[in-house]
């Protein structure tokens, strides 16, 4: 059903994966070779997603990294590369949906970013990317010691915004980031492309007339 409010509802981006192509294999692949599988094998083997997961929740990198390569000094090259050669884990932007973020924008809706993030990479790939200045405000987990799905980031969030959950739009790729924004009663997307985007905001009354984008493959 479309939404029947005439107040324009909060949207909210996350940054990974919607809106720039982070994905370690892209730094990788310079490792490892071309195979996703061989990636994703290190990965698991040194549980990146867990430790992952406190680099952005606020530890330096710098100290993530060295932890971890004393735990797995075979992997030591490869796992100090993430820090030191952070912007190749991104291949760039997502180029169809920054274009639906300048057409909300232009038409006059509230923008907010909501991204679990290292606060100091975050800085380097915010400054070589300037649609983040079309965004409201921005809530990086690393700035505030809390991370997604834990509902106080949302709840800080919608805090900061002073909008109630009811009134915004929630895009993520994370099913579980998803799951928790539904249960604090948020709407919500979870991206699979730019063209399912622009149905989905249409689906909660957001008109984007001039975006026709392409399926990504």
């Amino acid at each position: 059903m479309a939404e029947s409010s005439s107040i324009k509802p909060a949207i909210i981006f996350d940054f990974g994966g919607v809106l720039v192509d982070w994905n370690p294999y892209h730094l990788y692949r310079h490792f490892l070779g071309d195979d996703p599988e061989d990636t994703k094998h290190f990965m698991t083997e040194v549980d990146f997603a867990s430790w992952n997961l406190e680099n952005d929740r606020g530890r330096p990198l710098a100290q993530g990294v060295l932890e971890l390569a004393s735990r797995f000094p075979k992997y030591r090259e490869m796992i100090l590369a993430y820090d030191s050669r952070y912007p190749e884990t991104i291949s760039g932007p997502i180029q169809p949906v920054v274009e639906i973020l300048k057409e909300l924008k232009a038409a006059g809706n509230s923008l907010y970013g909501l991204s679990n993030w290292p606060a100091d990479k975050f800085a380097v790939i915010r400054k070589t990317n300037a649609f983040f200045g079309l965004f409201d405000d921005i809530v990086i987990s690393a700035e505030v010691k809390l991370v997604k799905p834990d509902p106080a980031i949302f709840q800080l969030l919608l805090n900061r915004i002073a909008r109630p959950a009811q009134d915004c739009i929630f895009i993520d790729d994370s099913e579980s980031n998803i799951r928790v924004a539904e249960e604090l009663g948020f709407k919500t997307v979870l991206f699979k492309s730019a063209e399912q985007l622009v149905t989905e905001l249409k689906i909660f009354g957001v008109e984007l007339p001039r975006i026709q984008p392409q399926a990504r493959p």
